[in-house]
């Protein structure tokens, strides 16, 4: 039986989410708690599996608790987070902190709740067989480089840099549970002239994907923007594919366009990982570099082993480095992945494998 702590200074809240949780046979709330001080105790006296927590409360907030429950007692924390702006910059410092997965707090944002409780439910699984002991990965973050002007509304084209002289030209990185903290290990560690573009998928709500690439962008040499239709593809730059759409990658000459499409409703996420992959791989064939990353589920098999039948490279996040190790697992299992790394050594390894030196 995995055990949960709810904290939430809203009773509403502590209701719904232990609702939610209740209803499944192998998870019970052992205690639910309305303040980070709270939870703190709590953690202490009843060491749970898994605890949820909210981002704002009063007294001690989510993120001092967060910091002191994962220095002290290692638990697995998935925070609930407001669909806002500010929501989602506190949410990824809670991430930074220690905390491993967030979900979105059930509003009218949702068109079923149940969305909501399957979410939850799904990553109390996945980050309690971690035996309570959370992302070892988080144990930094890379400093912010010199700020720069920042680009509001990023034109469809960007200023290139010295285009790659090996064989690879494009890199796509898929990821899930742990994402946000795993990118911050490598979008930051590349040098400001590497020489492809990067196309990222990072499963995610609507909402979070703007922040998530404006932090990265703050951290980095290379530039990287949520993907806007119609951009075209130039090496140095990292696109972050939005949330509620798919991608299309289209060739013409030297050329390679991106679209945004509306999912065709066969897709679990949205954006997908097979999508991008299989994009990719039809646009570069094998000039195509797969990276897959921390997360539950397996996608990017299907998509992968498109990039891998048309000549392309993958590597993949090791298991000692994940927070989740499941989408690497899978690709790894069907033979997809060329090289298993440790998250620190992948930004190297694309260094090497586009033909510059990582500065």
């Amino acid at each position: 039986m995995i055990k949960v702590l709810v904290t939430d200074d809203s009773a509403f809240m502590r209701r719904a989410i232990t609702t939610m949780i209740d209803k499944e046979a192998d998870m019970e709330v052992v205690a639910t708690a309305r303040s980070g001080e709270e939870a703190i105790t709590k953690a202490t006296q009843l060491s749970p599996d898994v605890i949820t927590m909210d981002v704002e409360m009063p007294g001690m907030g989510g993120l001092e608790a967060v910091r002191q429950i994962v220095a002290d007692h290692r638990i697995p924390i998935i925070m609930c987070s407001s669909l806002t702006h500010e929501g989602a910059e506190t949410t990824f410092r809670a991430l930074e902190l220690g905390a491993v997965d967030f979900i979105t707090k059930p509003d009218a944002a949702y068109v079923n709740i149940q969305d909501v409780a399957r979410d939850l439910v799904a990553k109390i699984r996945a980050v309690s067989r971690r035996g309570a002991q959370p992302a070892q990965l988080i144990v930094h973050t890379p400093p912010p480089a010199a700020e720069r002007p920042r680009i509001i509304a990023p034109p469809q084209r960007l200023t290139p840099v010295a285009r790659s002289t090996s064989k690879y030209q494009c890199v796509a990185i898929g990821t899930s549970t742990g994402g946000p903290v795993a990118l911050s290990h490598v979008v930051p560690m590349l040098p400001a002239n590497f020489p492809v573009p990067i196309l990222i998928v990072q499963h995610m709500p609507m909402g979070f994907t703007r922040p998530l690439a404006d932090r990265l962008n703050a951290q980095s040499k290379v530039s990287v923007h949520e993907a806007v239709n119609g951009m075209v593809l130039e090496p140095g730059t990292v696109l972050v594919v939005p949330s509620g759409k798919q991608i299309a990658l289209r060739r013409s000459g030297s050329e390679v366009e991106l679209r945004l499409v509306d999912d065709a409703g066969s897709s679990l996420h949205v954006p997908s990982v097979d999508t991008l992959a299989e994009q990719v791989a039809d646009a570069y064939g094998g000039a195509s570099i797969g990276v897959i990353l921390t997360g539950m589920g397996q996608d990017g098999v299907k998509g992968l082993r498109k990039l891998k039948e048309r000549g392309g490279y993958v590597i993949g996040q090791n298991e000692a480095t994940c927070v989740v190790y499941g989408m690497p697992r899978a690709a790894a299992k069907e033979g997809l992945v060329d090289r298993e790394a440790a998250l620190d050594d992948i930004p190297q390894m694309l260094c090497d494998l586009s033909g510059v030196a990582k500065s």
